[in-house]
């Protein structure tokens, strides 16, 4: 391995992908065994107990009492498994913090050392890009902003909103610093390509083109930028960071940006080479090393572009970090993942999902209402045609809103909201509903209280008996 590997995270870290995982794709085996007992008679106790043995939980039982009607729902079965996974999944996750994301005090002392008083990452929704943060950078979760859109083209009046939500609590609260230190915010939006099929497994929203979806990248982020400063003024501005992640290995590619943010989109620091480069050198050695060659892919020229030491301290604690994935994927991956496409495992649409931390678990679409998240939710019913739809299997979409306890009322509107946007979903997609093809499970959670989500509803509730 690599000096720079911390072997005891990756250990670590495998660990925890490999159990998560191993629950959802254990799934479609244990049901097959199930289906095969239906014409027993003690068909329902059968199936329970293999349920409890192989997957830790019992299936619901109407499902299976009613099989003797119209045969075993394997759909809804299948539908109601997932839901149950990812609950427990989610349950786990925030009582045991198996990633320890919490922790990160001393991320942030690193951060503000840096100059930095909040790292604002935009990834991708592409699944491929769910564990960016607390594997591919190997930051912890609770203290970086994480929020995924397609093709990371972020909303910047929401970014905006959150950059005026943060200077105003450093302003007022003190949080994280006070709002007289010349710190900044910095964005930073994660594109991604494919080194294994690059014509056809790079970013969807745009085209496989990595070029494309880099410009996409970097002319967002200078829109948010102008927007902050006609907003306010200059010296309220932001730094701005461009990342590429090659999917198919997990090394990054960072475009060093000047004191100014400007980057060059055709030269790049990649973590990959930078790994080959310093393998053979000691710990303190490579850090070294890692530090000249990321002055050295600075695009100015000038002493007035110069980059920023702070700039230059984040960049090589970002590659340090990527170096132990690079070597996560080689030990445990064989050097390259075996899915390089799509294989997630469900669809999870709204606002949260923190809990999702691995690489292609969950496809996510961000969205306040569907038809503002149209082409999201679309993409991943394409996605999901080719995973589930095709092999007879449902699409599980899992509907979440986290919401402040402390407000007055925003559990109910957070309710409100998935309730909303379930029946969106099913006229969006009436065809798939009517035929059992898809399934929505409600969720809502107060991210104040750092509690676990709470089950609101469910596509495979039955409906209420009616009365005369």
């Amino acid at each position: 391995m690599h000096p720079l590997t911390d072997a005891v995270a990756n250990a670590r870290l495998h660990d925890y992908e490999a159990s998560v995982k191993h629950a959802f794709d254990n799934l479609v085996p244990v049901l097959k065994q199930i289906a095969s007992e239906r014409c027993e008679p003690d068909f329902v106790s059968r199936a329970q107990a293999i349920a409890r043995a192989e997957l830790g939980f019992e299936l619901p039982a109407p499902i299976l009492e009613d099989s003797w009607i119209g045969g075993l729902d394997m759909r809804r079965l299948f539908a109601a498994c997932v839901f149950e996974t990812y609950h427990r999944m989610s349950d786990a996750f925030y009582r045991d913090d198996p990633l320890g994301g919490r922790d990160g005090g001393a991320f942030e002392r690193f951060l503000l050392e840096c100059g930095f008083h909040l790292m604002d990452v935009t990834p991708c929704a592409d699944g491929r890009l769910a564990h960016a943060i607390s594997y591919v950078l190997r930051l912890p979760y609770g203290r970086v902003r994480r929020k995924s859109y397609a093709g990371s083209l972020f909303d910047i009046e929401n970014t905006v909103e959150k950059w005026v939500e943060t200077e105003l609590t450093r302003f007022r609260e003190g949080r994280p610093n006070t709002a007289d230190e010349p710190t900044r915010y910095l964005k930073v939006v994660m594109y991604h390509g494919s080194s294994v099929d690059p014509a056809h497994q790079g970013c969807a929203a745009h085209g496989s083109d990595d070029a494309a979806a880099a410009s996409a990248g970097l002319e967002r982020l200078k829109a948010f930028r102008q927007a902050i400063e006609n907003s306010f003024c200059c010296g309220a501005s932001v730094d701005l960071l461009l990342v590429g992640l090659d999917t198919d290995t997990d090394a990054i590619r960072v475009h060093v940006p000047d004191a100014d943010g400007y980057c060059d989109l055709e030269h790049w620091l990649d973590a990959g080479k930078v790994y080959e480069i310093t393998r053979g050198m000691s710990a303190p050695q490579a850090r070294e090393r890692i530090k000249e060659l990321v002055r050295a892919h600075a695009p100015g020229k000038t002493a007035a572009a110069a980059l920023t030491e702070g700039m230059v301290q984040l960049i090589v604690g970002l590659i340090e970090n990527n170096i132990s994935q690079i070597d996560y994927v080689r030990q445990y991956h064989g050097g390259s993942y075996a899915d390089i496409g799509h294989a997630e495992r469900f669809i999870g649409a709204g606002i949260g999902f923190e809990e999702i931390q691995l690489r292609n678990l969950t496809y996510f679409a961000y969205l306040s209402t569907v038809e503002e998240g149209a082409k999201d939710v679309d993409v991943g019913i394409k996605i999901f045609t080719g995973l589930n739809v095709n092999r007879g299997l449902p699409v599980p979409i899992i509907v979440r809103y986290d919401y402040h306890g402390g407000v007055p009322g925003a559990r109910e509107r957070a309710v409100a909201h998935c309730e909303r946007i379930a029946a969106a979903l099913k006229a969006r997609y009436p065809t798939l509903c009517a035929d059992g093809m898809l399934h929505c499970l409600r969720a809502v959670r107060d991210c104040d209280a750092a509690a676990p989500i709470e089950i609101v509803g469910s596509s495979l509730q039955p409906a209420a008996a009616g009365g005369h």
